[in-house]
């Protein structure tokens, strides 16, 4: 399932698992549950963008499959990058190092 970036006021599905914080993301996700995370208020000083697009990376590597942010563009990008680095998305291009 790719990751779905929703807004921060927008409904979420009544199935899915809100978490509050890092810990409680791969036991929920291993149990087989979508879970949501809001990046801005899942780390301390993920106030500014730059700490709210590593909280939300750090999730999808845990197993977040949704995220509220006020940041879609932003946070999606992030997270196609960590998609293929995690091995569960092919990369958006791939060019080859001639060092």
């Amino acid at each position: 399932m790719e990751p779905l970036v929703i807004g921060l006021s927008d409904p979420g599905d009544p199935a899915w698992t809100e978490v509050a914080s890092v810990d409680e993301i791969e036991p929920h996700a291993r149990a087989g549950r979508t879970v949501v995370v809001t990046p801005s208020a899942l780390a301390p000083g993920a106030d500014d963008e730059a700490g709210e697009i590593a909280a939300a990376c750090v999730a999808a590597w845990l197993g977040a499959r949704v995220f509220r942010t006020a940041r879609p563009h932003e946070v999606t990008v992030a997270l196609r990058m960590t998609e293929s680095l995690a091995g569960r998305r092919r990369p958006a291009l791939t060019r080859r190092g001639l060092a």
